[in-house]
């Protein structure tokens, strides 16, 4: 590095859900393409220790990283745009904070004296984001502020912001992300919200140095005066961010004013030719024209009151398009709640039109049966179906009662004195269910899988060019979240009947991977890791690639 470490606040005005998570993304992956080498971390204000116990229709997906930590989506959003895997100190909420002060004035690391909210928890926020710009040496460390400025739980994190621009003026820059409402009683753009934004901001000691303005259209120049004029910033520093058809033309779209080159000005670095050639080339190609798939995605956590909450599985969908994309398809996703069919089940025709169905991941006894008729539907219709986590354990069981005769199969987490508990806890996790020991407890973070040769997942890694040899054997690492595997008691009655077991842990104990041959079902595959976590858009994952491919082929 030939200057000091650079650091971008990211912080939000008027209103939540705009988008801090996607600007925060879109500007790192500018900074890259210019080549520096760019950091993102998350800072979420809740009391939360980590986001594993967060309600996903409330909060979101839970993201895992490599190391196991359970973090917000954002973290996902980041990694995709940045095509790299991120830390857990890249993520902290405001329990994690609080956790280290306290543990640390309990340890007297503190010399005994007085432990106060400020500066000694500022200044433990500002720590962990020094361990996060040395961790990945980074010339640029961008911070994304949870919440809405002028809300109570982000001030200290807002504190931090100050004093680390108090101490390196010309290292520190600050990005508002505020909403620019057009009221359609009036049909006019309102740059009043923005300016209170900014005035609640400066009532913090922070000065915004570029404000990106959220609007359903793009500003135009008196706007952006007005803006300038009032918040006290250059109208070339206030960028317009008007709603675009996908997340991946944000980045193409801030530079059309200049946002690299900008941001290099404010924090003193030299300006560097961008380029965002290959990004362009997959925005492109997302546009293209191309065979149109019809997908459903069969899931419990979609209904938030009277809306669709997708968030709860962003990076599942983000999965399946970067798949699509890969292979000149479009994808046009459902998403369907499994309740539905437990209460009608002549409903399941609906999924005769589907080229493809997923399950993603989930916890509990809500809307299993409804899952179960699904997966059945999509196995005997020889629909294409993709099963992940909870989606492989809900295919096991289904096959368990609907071929290999195990009346009554279930998972110990629904149905604990279920006849045939063919999934079941992990011998490790049974204690710290006793124990009710939840928190980040769970199997977390990337373990290796072992494929078997001339199976469907073999065959999909193995054209990804994603395996790797380890003994002999082919092996790959995905991101794995949960407590139940597979019982070993009934894997060989389930292989008797037809279930191929063609990903496993090292050790064999563990199924990774189930499936249906080629010969008879086009594409049946479960997966009990993750792979939706790992998928990038530039790199789609090899099992989301094969299933698009198998949907493709599918459709008349």
């Amino acid at each position: 590095m030939t200057t000091n470490p650079k650091y971008i606040f990211i912080v939000g005005g008027v209103m939540s859900g705009i988008g801090k998570g996607i600007a925060t993304s879109s500007i790192g992956r500018i900074l890259k393409s210019k080549g520096f080498k760019v950091t993102a971390i998350k800072i979420d204000p809740y009391i939360n220790v980590d986001a594993g116990t967060m309600n996903p229709t409330e909060h979101g997906e839970v993201f895992v990283l490599d190391d196991g930590y359970e973090t917000d989506q954002d973290m996902g959003n980041y990694e995709r745009f940045l095509d790299e895997s991120l830390p857990s100190i890249n993520y902290m909420t405001t329990g994690r904070v609080y956790q280290e002060v306290i543990r640390r004035e309990r340890n007297l690391e503190y010399g005994g004296r007085n432990v106060e909210v400020v500066p000694d928890v500022p200044l433990e926020v500002l720590r962990r984001i020094s361990e996060a710009q040395k961790a990945a040496n980074a010339d640029i460390t961008l911070v994304e502020v949870g919440g809405t400025i002028g809300e109570y739980q982000n001030v200290i994190f807002l504190e931090a912001a100050r004093m680390l621009k108090q101490k390196y003026p010309r290292d520190v820059a600050v990005v508002m992300l505020s909403y620019v409402p057009i009221p359609g009683n009036i049909g006019e753009m309102k740059t009043k919200p923005t300016q209170y934004a900014a005035r609640s901001l400066n009532s913090v000691g922070l000065q915004a140095d570029i404000i990106l303005a959220r609007a359903t259209v793009p500003l135009d120049a008196k706007r952006k005066e007005k803006i300038a004029v009032f918040c006290n910033i250059l109208p070339e520093h206030v960028i317009s961010a008007p709603d675009v058809d996908s997340i991946y033309d944000v980045p193409l779209n801030y530079e059309k004013d200049g946002m690299g080159d900008i941001l290099c000005d404010v924090l003193g670095l030299d300006r560097r030719p961008t380029d965002l050639s290959q990004w362009a080339a997959f925005v492109a190609k997302s546009k293209n024209g191309g065979k149109k798939l019809e997908v459903a995605v069969v899931g419990k956590y979609f209904m938030s009151g009277e809306y669709v909450l997708s968030d709860v599985y962003i990076s599942v969908i983000e999965a399946l398009k970067h798949a699509a994309y890969a292979v000149d398809c479009k994808v046009h996703l459902s998403y369907l709640d499994s309740e539905v069919y437990e209460k009608d089940p002549a409903k399941l025709e609906e999924l005769r039109q589907y080229d493809g169905i997923v399950v993603p991941g989930g916890f509990g006894s809500r809307g299993v049966e409804g899952i179960v008729s699904a997966i059945q539907f999509a196995r005997e219709q020889k629909i294409p179906y993709l099963g992940l986590c909870y989606g492989m354990q809900w295919l096991t069981i289904e096959y368990a009662r609907h071929v290999a005769g195990l009346e009554g199969a279930n998972t110990a987490e629904v149905n604990k004195d279920a006849p045939h508990p063919v999934i079941d806890v992990m011998p490790d996790q049974i204690e710290k269910l006793t124990k009710a020991d939840y928190g980040g407890t769970m199997r977390l973070g990337t373990y290796p899988c072992t494929l078997t040769e001339g199976t469907v997942a073999h065959e999909a890694y193995e054209l990804a060019g994603a395996l790797a040899k380890e003994g002999g054997a082919a092996e790959v690492s995905e991101r794995h979240r949960h407590r139940y595997e597979v019982n070993p008691e009934y894997i060989e009655r389930l292989q008797k009947a037809g279930l191929v077991f063609s990903g496993k842990s090292p050790s064999g104990k563990l199924m990774e991977i189930a499936e249906l041959p080629r010969g008879v079902h086009p594409f049946f595959v479960g997966s009990q890791f993750h792979p939706e976590l790992t998928s990038r858009p530039l790199k789609p994952h090899p099992l989301f690639i094969a299933f698009i491919q198998a949907a493709s082929a599918q459709k008349k």
